[in-house]
């Protein structure tokens, strides 16, 4: 009984630790609310890592595909790594992806219309916060990059 339980909890163990485990802390404080969760992803995407939904059947949201976490969108990236913003479903609603802080990284411009991309580099670690110039903190990520 023993060993089985070892067993386990290493194939527990070894399971969180691909996920990234960060828990981000900002205007949501790190709750959950947006669903990110720490190690466990916030359910949902299994996309690529960096691949970032913006504005998805018209919602205000930035959701990760990598890990299905939305406002804040949570992503990690290796340093050299891409972050790419998709604007999906956006039903004519303007979206942007602005950085804010530092450090920082060049923003894009206010879009709309569905399959317009913006990509970023990040070659610096740190973490990245970013949100949206027509909406604010209702709608925020970050990257972080290690």
């Amino acid at each position: 009984m023993g060993f089985r339980t070892a067993v386990i909890g290493l194939v527990a163990l070894a399971s969180l630790a691909g996920c990234g485990g960060y828990m981000a802390s900002g205007p949501n404080g790190g709750n959950g609310a947006g669903g990110y969760g720490g190690g466990g992803g916030g359910g949902g995407g299994g996309g690529p890592i960096g691949s970032v939904t913006v504005g998805n059947n018209g919602t205000t949201a930035f959701i990760s595909a990598h890990n299905g976490s939305s406002n804040p969108a949570v992503d990690t990236v290796a340093i050299g790594g891409t972050v790419t913003w998709t604007w999906t479903s956006t039903q004519g609603i303007a979206h942007s992806v602005q950085s804010l802080g530092s450090p920082a990284f060049a923003s894009s411009a206010i879009m709309s219309g569905d399959g317009q991309t913006y990509s970023v580099t990040f070659a610096t670690p740190g973490t990245y916060q970013y949100d949206c110039a027509v909406h604010g903190t209702r709608m925020s990520g970050t990257v972080v990059v290690r």
